[in-house]
C-alpha cells in the first residue's frame, strides 16, 4: 500500500465518519482482534471478527490489507534506508558464517589428511615375532632366513624383510678407530642386528649415503655393515667414500652405506646392520626374530592371517603376529572430534553475530516509532508490523549468509592449495550457510518485532518521528 492510497482512504474514512465519534473509527482500524487482511489467510475469529466486520460495514470502510511484494518492498527500502549501519549488521553475520564455514571446512580438510597419514604409516604394517629357540636345542629354525620371499609372494604385500637380534649382541662396544689407548673408554654402545637385503624398503627408509649389502655380499659373508643414520653420528662417520671401518668383537667391518630416514623398527637407527649369514657366522645371530612385512591399503589383516603359514608351514600358531586394528572407526572418530571442536568455535562466532542484529533492528524500532504509530493508524496490522522488522533482520542475516558462505570456501581452498592438502568441503555446508544465517537473523528479530506490534497507535504517534 502506498502513500497516496493510504492519504485516500484517510480522507474516505473522515468524510464516511462525519457526525461519528473519531475515538470510534480509530479504534476499528487499531483493534488487534479486527479481521486480517486477505494476504494474511488469517481468518477471523467466530465472535470478535463479526463484530469487527459489523462496526467496518456500518462505517463503510473495506478493511485494509497489504499486498507481500508491497510488504517486502517496505522491507527492503528499512534495510537500505540506513546503508552503513546495515552494512555493520551484515558483517557481524558475514564473520560469523565464514568462521563457521572456515572451521568446518578446514576441520574436515585437516582431519582428512591426519587419518590418510595415520592410514599410510600404520594400517599398512604388519610384524610377525618369532619365539627364540629352547636352550640348546638344534632343531630346524621355525622360520628360516629365506622366508620373506614366501611372503612376498602373497597378494598385497609390497616388501617384507627379516630381523636377527639377541640379548648378547644388544650392547656392544663399537669403536671407528683401530687404535686403543689404555685407561681410555674408546667406542660407543650399538646394538648389532642381522637382516635380510630387502631391509631398507622394509622400514620405509632410504639410503642417504652409500648402499645397503646385495646378495653377493649375503652369499660371499663379507664382513660389511650398515650404519644406522644416528649410530653413524655417533661415530663420526659422514662418508663411505674411504671405505671406513667399525672395530667389535675384535673384528673389523667395512662400512659400506648410511641408512636413514627410518620410520619403522626406528631403533634401527642406532644400529649397525650386518648380513645375515655374516652375523650367523661371526656373531651367532644364526634365528630370525622378527619379520616386518608391508602391505597395500586394506590387505593387512589379509597378509597377517595367511603370513604365519607362508613362513611356518604346520608350526602358524607359534608365531605372534601384530597387525592394524579397523581403521574405519577410528577416522570416523578422528574427523567427528575436529569437526565438533572446531564447530562449537564457529556456532559461538555465529551467535555473536545474531546478538549484534538483535540489538541494531531493537535500536531501529525505538528510532522509528513514529512510522510505526503512522502505519498502524493507516490500517497496518499487528501482524505486518512484525512481518516488515521480521523480513528486515532475515534479510540481513540471509546477505550476510551468502557472502560469508564465499568467503568462507575460497579461505578453505586458499589454505589447502598453500599447504599442499586436498580441500574436503561438504555441498550441505555451503547450501546450508546462508539458510542458517536466514535463520540467525530471523530468531534475531523476534523479539524486537514483537516489541514494534505490540505499540499502541496512539502513543506511538507520541513518539519521535
Amino acid at each position: 500500500m502506498n502513500a497516496a492510497e493510504r492519504t485516500t482512504e484517510v480522507t474516505e474514512v473522515t468524510e464516511v465518519t462525519e457526525g461519528t465519534e473519531a475515538t470510534e473509527v480509530i479504534d476499528v482500524i487499531a483493534s488487534p482482534t479486527s479481521p486480517a487482511s486477505p494476504a494474511s489467510g488469517q481468518r477471523p475469529s467466530a465472535t470478535g471478527g463479526r463484530k469487527d466486520r459489523r462496526r467496518w460495514t456500518r462505517l463503510g470502510i473495506e478493511r485494509p490489507w497489504m499486498d507481500p511484494r508491497d510488504l517486502w518492498l517496505e522491507s527492503l527500502a528499512g534495510v537500505m534506508a540506513r546503508p552503513m549501519r546495515s552494512a555493520l549488521t551484515t558483517l557481524g553475520t558475514v564473520l560469523g558464517i565464514t568462521t563457521l564455514v572456515i572451521t568446518i571446512g578446514v576441520a574436515a580438510t585437516a582431519g582428512n589428511q591426519i587419518v590418510g597419514r595415520f592410514d599410510a604409516l600404520t594400517a599398512t604394517s604388519v610384524a610377525v615375532t618369532v619365539p627364540p629357540p629352547p636352550p640348546g636345542a638344534e632343531s630346524v629354525p621355525l622360520v628360516p632366513w629365506s622366508g620373506p620371499e614366501e611372503v612376498e609372494r602373497l597378494s598385497g604385500v609390497e616388501s617384507a624383510a627379516a630381523l636377527g637380534t639377541s640379548d648378547k649382541t644388544a650392547n656392544i662396544r663399537v669403536r671407528a678407530s683401530e687404535l686403543v689407548s689404555p685407561g681410555v673408554t674408546n667406542g660407543t654402545t650399538l646394538a648389532v642386528t642381522a637382516s635380510t637385503a630387502n631391509l631398507p624398503a622394509a622400514v620405509r627408509g632410504e639410503m642417504t649415503v652409500g648402499r645397503f649389502f646385495d646378495a653377493g655380499d649375503i652369499a660371499g659373508r663379507d664382513r660389511v655393515v650398515v650404519l644406522g643414520d644416528q649410530a653413524a653420528k655417533l661415530l663420526g662417520i659422514t662418508s663411505v667414500e674411504d671405505s671406513p671401518a667399525v672395530f667389535f668383537e675384535d673384528q673389523s667391518y667395512t662400512v659400506i652405506g648410511i641408512l636413514g630416514g627410518i620410520r619403522r623398527e626406528q631403533q634401527l637407527s642406532t644400529s649397525v646392520i650386518v648380513p645375515y649369514t655374516t652375523a650367523g657366522e661371526r656373531l651367532g645371530l644364526a634365528n630370525v626374530s622378527r619379520v616386518l612385512v608391508n602391505t597395500e591399503l586394506g590387505a593387512a589383516q589379509q597378509v597377517a592371517r595367511q603370513a604365519p603359514i607362508a613362513l611356518s608351514p604346520g608350526h602358524e600358531s607359534s608365531l605372534s603376529v601384530q597387525s592394524p586394528a579397523d581403521l574405519s572407526k577410528a577416522k570416523e572418530n578422528v574427523q567427528g572430534d575436529v569437526n565438533g571442536l572446531f564447530l562449537v568455535l564457529g556456532l559461538v562466532s555465529l551467535i555473536v553475530g545474531a546478538i549484534g542484529i538483535a540489538n541494531v533492528t531493537l535500536v531501529t524500532v525505538m528510532e522509528r516509532v513514529g512510522e510505526i504509530g503512522l502505519r498502524r493508524a493507516l490500517g497496518a496490522t499487528r501482524r505486518q508490523i512484525a512481518f516488515q522488522f521480521l523480513l528486515e533482520s532475515t534479510t540481513i542475516g540471509l546477505l550476510g549468509g551468502i557472502i560469508g558462505a564465499v568467503a568462507g570456501i575460497v579461505i578453505v581452498v586458499g589454505v589447502s592449495i598453500t599447504k599442499e592438502w586436498t580441500p574436503v568441503l561438504d555441498l550441505r555446508l555451503a547450501v546450508g550457510a546462508p539458510v542458517a544465517g536466514a535463520v540467525v537473523g530471523l530468531l534475531a528479530g523476534l523479539y524486537p518485532s514483537l516489541r514494534a506490534a505490540r505499540m499502541e497507535p496512539v502513543d506511538a504517534l507520541r513518539g519521535p518521528a
